[in-house]
């Protein structure tokens, strides 16, 4: 856990940096690059009046038979090709990211069931729920391995350093839509840390868990963080509260 936790907060000040050489770069270069962005401007403008303009000048030299016969069926026609190819390119790209994302789903699974490594473990474990977009299809044989994963790091990555561990261990719990965490989210309700707090209660939205209810609405009522609140009413709502 500790050793996920350091690699965290390395990847947080290694963003910070990269973040404040990004805003040291565009404040240093910016009157440099303002005029180059201003030439591509007016060339795009250029164009598009080029266009436009010799456009105009060919429809005008056209016969009246040749424009009523654009109007009247090459238009339409390209128009419709238009939109079926478009139809085909969203079409293609669904699969391809589908295909993607199995493939990367596929790479996950065998990883997670063959890693030893705790931290890298639970990371894995993070990564593979969400490539799924938070579903159980495809990942049915891990669910059991999973559930006592997020689980134990609920219960043991204790400390306010390891809060962002146990909040996504919380929401994840709630992915797997098994009841028996239940009484574990509802502990976690009363986590020092909001941010716990907060995945606790999405993640008991998440599993639709209606004997929770009270307890939800003193949360959305009562706690002194307002997205904690959020999370609280959000799940009543999912409940049909």
């Amino acid at each position: 856990m500790k050793r996920l936790q350091n690699k965290a907060n390395t990847y947080d000040r290694q963003a910070a940096g990269v973040v404040d050489a990004i805003a040291t770069a565009s404040y240093d270069a910016g009157p440099m690059t303002h005029p180059i962005s201003g030439q591509a401007n007016v060339s795009a403008i250029a164009i598009l009046l080029g266009t436009v303009i010799t456009a105009v000048w060919i429809w005008k030299r056209l016969s009246l038979d040749t424009q009523d016969y654009l109007i009247d069926q090459a238009i339409p026609i390209a128009l419709l090709a238009a939109v079926c190819l478009v139809m085909v390119w969203i079409i293609v790209r669904g699969v391809r990211r589908r295909q993607q994302r199995l493939r990367r789903r596929g790479m996950l699974l065998a990883r997670f069931a063959r890693e030893t490594d705790p931290d890298k473990r639970l990371e894995t474990a993070f990564a593979l729920v969400e490539v799924n977009n938070y579903r159980l299809e495809g990942v049915e044989s891990e669910l059991p391995a999973l559930k006592e994963l997020f689980a134990t790091t609920l219960q043991r990555a204790v400390g306010d350093k390891q809060h962002r561990l146990r909040g996504m261990a919380a929401s994840h719990l709630g992915v797997l839509q098994d009841l028996s965490v239940v009484p574990l989210l509802v502990k976690a309700l009363e986590d020092d840390h909001a941010y716990v707090r907060s995945c606790a209660a999405l993640a008991l939205g998440r599993l639709r868990a209606i004997e929770t209810k009270a307890r939800l609405v003193a949360v959305m009522e009562e706690d002194w963080d307002q997205t904690v609140r959020s999370r609280a009413k959000e799940a009543l709502e999912r409940m049909g509260a």
